[in-house]
C-alpha cells in the first residue's frame, strides 16, 4: 500500500475510534461504572482499560480474520451484541440494587420526652484502605473486551475493504483502537463532572444521579434486545 494511502488509513482510523467511544452503549457502560467511582483520577482509568480491553480484543479478532480470510458471520455479530445488551442490563441493575440497600429513610424515635425524625441510611462505611489499582480495572477491561467482541464484525468490513496485508491491518485496528482509548478517556472525564459536582452538593442529589445512570444503562441494554430481536425476525 503506497504511504500516502496508509496515512490516510491511519488518519480516518484514528477519527473512527474517537468517534466509536460516543456510541450509546458505550456511554451507558461507562457511566454506570462512573456512577459508582466519583473522581476525576477513577473515569481517566476507566477509560483507559475500557478503551484497552476493547483494542485488545479487536487486534486477536483481527490477527484471525487477517491471518485466514475469515469473515465474522451475522450470527456471531448478533450473538455478542445481545451479550453486550445483558452486560449493561445487569450493570445498571447492580448499580440499583445497590442504591436500594444504601437507601435513606425516615426514623422516628423518642429521646428526654419529646418526639424526634431524623433520616438514616443503611449505606456502608468505607474504610481508608482502597483496593489495589489490578481489582479496580479488571471491571472496566472485561466490559471493554466485551464491546471490542461486538464491535469486531463492521470494523474487520471496513479493514478489509482496504487491506488484507496484515501488518497495514492490525497498524489500523491498533491506531482506531487508540483513537477509542484517547476518546473514553475524554467522555469518562467529562461524565465523572457532574457526578463529582452533585456528590458535593447533596447525597440525595448524587443518589438521582447514579440512579438516572442505572435507568439509562438497563433502557439502553432492553432497547438493543428489543431491536436485534426484530432484526432477527425481519420486522
Amino acid at each position: 500500500m503506497p504511504e500516502t494511502e496508509l496515512l490516510t488509513l491511519l488518519g480516518v482510523g484514528f477519527l473512527l475510534g474517537l468517534r466509536h467511544a460516543l456510541d450509546t452503549d458505550h456511554l451507558a457502560a461507562v457511566s454506570t461504572v462512573l456512577a459508582e467511582r466519583p473522581s476525576l483520577l477513577a473515569s481517566g482509568a476507566v477509560g483507559l482499560w475500557w478503551g484497552i480491553g476493547h483494542t485488545l480484543t479487536l487486534l486477536l479478532v483481527g490477527s484471525v480474520v487477517l491471518a485466514w480470510g475469515l469473515h465474522i458471520p451475522a450470527q456471531f455479530e448478533m450473538a455478542a451484541e445481545a451479550g453486550v445488551a445483558l452486560l449493561l442490563i445487569i450493570l445498571g441493575g447492580t448499580l440499583a440494587r445497590k442504591l436500594y440497600r444504601e437507601r435513606w429513610h425516615v426514623h422516628s424515635h423518642q429521646h428526654d420526652g419529646e418526639q424526634h425524625v431524623h433520616f438514616h441510611s443503611h449505606q456502608r462505611q468505607e474504610g481508608h484502605g482502597h483496593r489495589h489499582w489490578i481489582v479496580e480495572s479488571i471491571r472496566p477491561l472485561c466490559i471493554g473486551m466485551a464491546h471490542g467482541l461486538a464491535g469486531s464484525a463492521a470494523l474487520m468490513l471496513m479493514i478489509l475493504a482496504t487491506t488484507t496485508d496484515m501488518t497495514s491491518g492490525l497498524l489500523s485496528i491498533l491506531i482506531f483502537g487508540i483513537g477509542s482509548i484517547i476518546g473514553m478517556m475524554m467522555i469518562g472525564l467529562t461524565i465523572s463532572i457532574p457526578v463529582i459536582y452533585s456528590r458535593s452538593l447533596n447525597q440525595r442529589l448524587f443518589r438521582g444521579v447514579q440512579g438516572a445512570a442505572s435507568l439509562a444503562s438497563v433502557s439502553v441494554g432492553l432497547w438493543m434486545l428489543v431491536t436485534l430481536a426484530r432484526s432477527a425476525t425481519g420486522n
